[in-house]
């Protein structure tokens, strides 16, 4: 019997930890080390709620404690809607006077979908995201299956599969992506990815409840102000705030930024408490 209440005891013991778990104190302010892989810091604020850093790249980062009076997801929305103010509106073409002006300017513009790759069906439509500090590529590759893909009249491909729900379509050369927690659109070389989850709070590994969360916006394309052409922010902490939000901006496309964000992601964890 004895065995027996040792178990008891050690399952009672681990129900106490779990109820009795607390969360960990508000931070006030930030750890901002000198260097963090490649990111290499620039200044500190004195009040310890914002540093900055720059890559050998150029890129430049803000680490930054952000109070969440109205709820993290309402101060992260604010922050993404910031980062793509002053977009440069796309220049609209003027209609052909005439059926014969029509002619002469299709024979002299080149041919759109010869410019740019089409997306011809399910199969090319594939998702690259970070899923932690070392970086883990998710591939979709959809086998054409007919009661799982779905082609219709206008172009539009539909793949609904259990967490994984893609829609491309080849007139426009638009895509969108749904794998899980992370959401890809892609539009005339633009791109959008977002992931948000609830995670457990450092130190709350036993509890129930999931009190903090995990964020990550990038978005990519030719349209940002000032030459950037690439921002994006990742984020953790408590729901109920402060959240560490780092902000990314780069003058160099997209695809180059990925070798940051390994560092990046380091600091926000470090900071956030996740």
């Amino acid at each position: 019997m004895k065995p027996f209440y040792l178990l008891a005891a050690s399952g009672l013991a681990l129900t106490a930890a779990a109820c009795g778990s607390k969360p960990p104190p508000v931070r006030a302010a930030l750890e901002c080390p000198a260097t963090q892989g490649e990111l290499t810091r620039t200044s500190a604020a004195a009040d310890g709620k914002a540093c900055t850093y720059v890559t050998s790249g150029g890129a430049e980062v803000t680490l930054q404690l952000v109070s969440a009076p109205g709820g993290a997801d309402a101060a992260l929305a604010a922050i993404e809607t910031n980062l793509l103010a002053n977009r440069q509106a796309k220049p609209v073409a003027e209609a052909p006077k005439s059926a014969d002006a029509a002619k002469g300017a299709e024979a002299k513009a080149p041919d759109a979908k010869a410019e740019a790759p089409a997306t011809t069906d399910a199969e090319k439509a594939a998702l690259d995201a970070a899923e932690d500090t070392k970086g883990v590529s998710i591939n979709v590759k959809i086998d054409g299956d007919d009661k799982k893909v779905q082609t219709d009249a206008d172009g539009t491909t539909r793949v609904n599969l259990p967490g994984i729900h893609i829609t491309a379509n080849d007139r426009d050369d638009t895509a969108n992506v749904r794998v899980g927690p992370i959401t890809v659109d892609a539009n005339d070389g633009a791109a959008t990815i977002r992931m948000r989850r609830d995670v457990r709070l450092r130190g709350e590994a036993l509890s129930r409840d999931r009190r903090g969360l995990r964020a990550t916006f990038i978005y990519t394309g030719k349209d940002l102000p000032d030459g950037y052409r690439f921002v994006g922010y990742e984020a953790g902490g408590p729901k109920a705030g402060p959240i560490t939000v780092a902000v990314v901006k780069s003058k160099i496309d997209g695809e180059d930024n990925g070798d940051i964000y390994p560092d990046v992601k380091k600091l926000v964890r470090r900071n956030g408490g996740v």
